[in-house]
This record gives C-alpha cells, structure tokens and sequence, in this order.
C-alpha cells in the first residue's frame, strides 16, 4: 500500500470522531491528538513507510474514542477507579475498534484495527483484552502502547496530576521487556526530545491530520 491508497475523506472521518469525543472528554480528544501525532512519528523513526506511518497516525488519534461508550461517573471520576469500574474501564479498545470496523471496507481503516484493539495488551501476556504475548501483539499495536502510557503519565487526569517526566522515562525503561517492546521504547526515548521541541501544529504533509482536527476544534 502507497500514500494515494488513503482515502481522501479519511481526514473528515476523523474530524467528525474526534470531535465527538471533545464534546465527550476534552481532556481524551487532547490525548488522541498527541498520541496520534507521536505514533505517526515513532512509526518514522523505527522505519516503517509513509502509508505506515499513516496508519500509526490515525490508529493513536482513534484508540481512545471508544470511551465515548463509558459511563460519565466512570470516565470523569474524580478519584482511583473500583475493581468493577476498571472493567468497564478495560472495554474502552473494543469499543474503540467497534466504532472504527463499519469503515474497514476500505484496507486504510481495516490496517488501523491492530493498533486500536491491542493498545493495552503487555509483552509479558498481562494485558488486555486478549492476554496477547511478545510478538503476536501487532507492531502498531506496540507502537501505541508505548506513546499512550508516555502521554497518559504525563498529562492531567481526572485522578491525579501529571507525573515528572523524568520518573515517566524510568517507568519505560524500568518496564521495558515486559510490558513494552524494548527496541520500541530506546527508540521512543531518543526521539522523545525532538518530539518535544515540535510544534503541535504543524502543517506540513507529516501532520497535516492532527493539524486540521486542532483547526476545526
């Protein structure tokens, strides 16, 4: 697959998703937009192709939205989550592709399952949804989950504040080999510096997705 196999409304789709989700959780729309942004770039880093690169994109822009299907008081909790809502919690991937699969008609969107359905999944078979080990989790899946934690951690949620980058760097490295990939996390951490000098905004055809949907929004 090339560039010219996206579809050309593929950027409308994901306007109209995401937008959906701003209006759901603002702080969730934010974290696709960066996780999207950086997926797109580590794709590039560890050499995978423009139509790649591509995918890794919009399957960080899209992993989230399915928690426009979790409860408010659930999602929005000002506090640590109870065993039985961090299983509603867990379903959120599978909503997520849910709301993706009507579109996998066209291969671009069906390429983009893997790294949506599977973000939560660890190397060590301690994920979910499916328990998957080492390399039977898809590479973009791997991808995701990498840039994910990294933003998650160092972002405001609705339970805490944002940890010190710092400590988020040595939970990567600490847990790398058992709940990331290892190649995926050095690689992450040296392109981690540019990836915060970028500006968010960007225009050019690398960004283009992300800079349109903060546009619109």
């Amino acid at each position: 697959m090339a560039w010219d196999d996206i579809p050309e409304w593929a950027t409308q789709i994901a306007n109209s998703i995401l937008l959906t989700v701003k209006e759901k959780d603002p702080h969730t729309f934010l974290h696709c937009c960066r996780v999207g942004r950086a997926s797109r770039q580590l794709a590039k880093a560890i050499g995978l192709n423009e139509f790649e690169q591509a995918v890794l994109e919009y399957s960080g822009l899209f992993h989230d939205v399915g928690k426009v299907g979790i409860p408010d008081n659930i999602l929005l909790k000002p506090g640590r989550l109870e065993a039985p809502e961090i299983e509603i919690m867990k379903a959120h991937p599978l909503k997520s592709a849910a709301i993706i699969d009507p579109l996998t008609n066209n291969p671009f969107f069906r390429f983009m399952l893997p790294g949506i359905r599977y973000h939560h999944e660890k190397i060590d078979g301690t994920g979910y949804p499916f328990g998957l080990v080492a390399d039977r989790i898809p590479l973009p899946a791997r991808v995701v989950a990498v840039v994910d934690t990294y933003d998650a951690m160092t972002n405001v949620r609705p339970y805490r504040k944002p940890l010190a980058k710092d400590k988020v760097i040595q939970e990567l490295k600490d847990f790398s080999g058992r709940q990331f990939d290892s190649q995926i996390v050095k690689t992450f951490l040296e392109l981690l510096p540019h990836l915060e000098k970028a500006d968010p905004e960007k225009t050019g055809q690398e960004e283009m997705v992300v800079a349109s949907i903060l546009r619109v929004a």
